[in-house]
C-alpha cells in the first residue's frame, strides 16, 4: 500500500458522514455495528502502515543526519591532510606532502559525495514528514469519528430500548381499554342497586302493612268507645 493510497484512505474514512449512513440504512443500529466493527479494523490497518511510514522517515532521518555527520568528518579529514601536506612541503619533503594532498583529495570527495546524498534526501524527507503528520491527523480524526460512531450507537439503543418500553406500556394501556373494567363495575353497581332497591320495596311493604294494622287497631277502638258511651247513655236513662 503506497503512502498516497494509506492517506487517501484515511482521509475518506475520516471526513464520513455518519448521519447520512444512518438516514440511507434500513437498520441503523445493525449498521453502525458493522461500521464500528470496520472503522476499528480500518483503525488498526491505518495504525500499522502509518507507523511503517514513520520508521522509514526516521530511517530516512538518521541515513541524512549520518551523510551530514560523514560530511563533516570528511571535511575534517581534507583540512589535517592538507595542514600536514603544507607541513612536509615547508619541510623540503615533497614526496610526502604530495601523498598528504592526494589523501586531502579523496576525503574531500567522500565529503562531496555525503553533501550530495544528503541533499538528495532532504526533499523526500520533508514530503514523508508533511505526509506523516497528515496522517496522524487524519488517524486522529479516525478516532473521533470512531467514538461518534460508538456514541451513536448507544444513543440508538438507549432510544430504541425506550421506544419498546413506551410501545409495551400501550399495547398493556391499549389492553386495558379493551376489557374495560369499569363496564364491569357499572354492572355490580347496577345489581347492587337492584338489590338496595328491593330491600326498599320489601321495608316499605312491610311499613304499609304496619300502618294498615294500627289503623285496624284504631277502628276497633273507636268502635269499643261508641258501644261503652252507648252503654252510659242506656243507663242513665
Amino acid at each position: 500500500m503506497t503512502k498516497q493510497t494509506i492517506l487517501g484512505r484515511v482521509t475518506q474514512l475520516a471526513k464520513a458522514n455518519i448521519n447520512a449512513l444512518i438516514d440511507q440504512a434500513e437498520d441503523p443500529q445493525k449498521m453502525l455495528d458493522q461500521l464500528i466493527r470496520d472503522y476499528t479494523n480500518n483503525i488498526s490497518e491505518a495504525e500499522q502502515a502509518v507507523a511503517g511510514t514513520i520508521g522509514n522517515l526516521r530511517l530516512m532521518e538518521q541515513d541524512h543526519k549520518e551523510d551530514v555527520a560523514a560530511s563533516r568528518e570528511w571535511g575534517d579529514k581534507a583540512l589535517a591532510a592538507s595542514k600536514k601536506a603544507d607541513g612536509l612541503r615547508a619541510e623540503g619533503q615533497s614526496a610526502e606532502a604530495d601523498t598528504f594532498d592526494r589523501l586531502a583529495k579523496v576525503a574531500l570527495q567522500r565529503q562531496l559525495q555525503s553533501e550530495k546524498e544528503a541533499r538528495t534526501a532532504e526533499p523526500t524527507i520533508a514530503s514523508q514528514t508533511d505526509i506523516v503528520e497528515k496522517l496522524k491527523v487524519g488517524l486522529d480524526e479516525m478516532k473521533i469519528k470512531l467514538g461518534e460512531l460508538q456514541s451513536k450507537r448507544d444513543e440508538l439503543v438507549a432510544r430504541s430500548r425506550t421506544a419498546y418500553a413506551q410501545n409495551q406500556m400501550m399495547d398493556a394501556v391499549k389492553s386495558i381499554d379493551v376489557l374495560d373494567p369499569s363496564s364491569e363495575i357499572s354492572r355490580f353497581e347496577d345489581k347492587v342497586r337492584r338489590e338496595e332497591a328491593r330491600a326498599l320495596g320489601k321495608k316499605e311493604l312491610a311499613a304499609s302493612s304496619l300502618d294498615a294494622q294500627f289503623e285496624q287497631l284504631d277502628s276497633l277502638g273507636d268502635t269499643a268507645e261508641v258501644e261503652a258511651r252507648l252503654a252510659a247513655l242506656k243507663a242513665a236513662s
